[in-house]
């Protein structure tokens, strides 16, 4: 293959990963965040005390979390088919890798808002907070270096879950690396692939921790 022709492939490809890894976490994290703080919240004799309707949801989360990915993307065909109008290419690929990052993102949040000192929350109350206020203007505040972190991370899994849609027709690097690189058998197209995607996840770890860094106060601080 001529390097005109693999960059030629290698763009088209990284532009499809890049659009079913976009929407998929902005409509995931959109999704999953409510949910993350309802799980924070809503235990007994949290803000929002709904333990029945709390261990119903984690249940949920926790059956779509352990579900293996190439799995749900089968499993949800008929669902995606009813979305998109297809099962193949890239805008059904997002159908399966947005309800993947639901969940994912969901307990993500909730970790990151459990790790604030309790201590904060009771003064709060004692200021005459709202629980509403509270969880804008306390949890969410302090928990926005974690949930930055925890957004990297799903944007990070976002990208290997890309590439495993390739087996299925999903389009992106992983479909550019499957058809070409092992079904025709054309290492270098699977090398660059490979590389692309190294680099890929490299540049937003970086952005993301950087921005976590800035968004913590401790180093603000400092």
């Amino acid at each position: 293959m001529s390097p005109d022709m693999l960059f030629s492939l290698l763009s088209k490809s990284l532009l499809q990963t890049l659009q079913m890894v976009a929407i998929a976490g902005l409509l995931g994290s959109l999704v999953g965040l409510p949910i993350g703080i309802f799980l924070a919240t809503s235990g007994k004799g949290e803000l929002f005390p709904a333990p029945v309707s709390n261990r119903v949801i984690g249940a949920i989360v926790n059956a779509a979390r352990s579900t293996p990915f190439i799995i749900l993307v089968v499993a949800i065909i008929p669902f995606t088919r009813l979305v998109t109008g297809t099962s193949i290419g890239t805008n059904a690929a997002i159908v399966p890798l947005t309800i993947a990052t639901i969940p994912f993102f969901a307990r993500l949040v909730e970790a990151a808002i459990r790790e604030i000192d309790k201590g904060l929350i009771e003064a709060a109350r004692a200021m005459g907070a709202t629980p509403l206020q509270i969880v804008f203007k306390v949890l969410l505040a302090e928990a926005k270096p974690g949930i930055t972190l925890g957004f990297t991370m799903t944007i990070v899994s976002l990208i290997g879950y890309s590439a495993m849609v390739g087996a299925v027709g999903g389009g992106g690097l992983g479909d550019l690396g499957i058809r070409y690189g092992y079904q025709r058998f054309m290492p270098e197209v699977m090398l660059a692939v490979v590389i692309v995607l190294i680099v890929l996840v490299q540049l937003v770890q970086s952005a993301g921790d950087a921005l976590a860094r800035r968004f913590d106060k401790r180093n603000r601080k400092a």
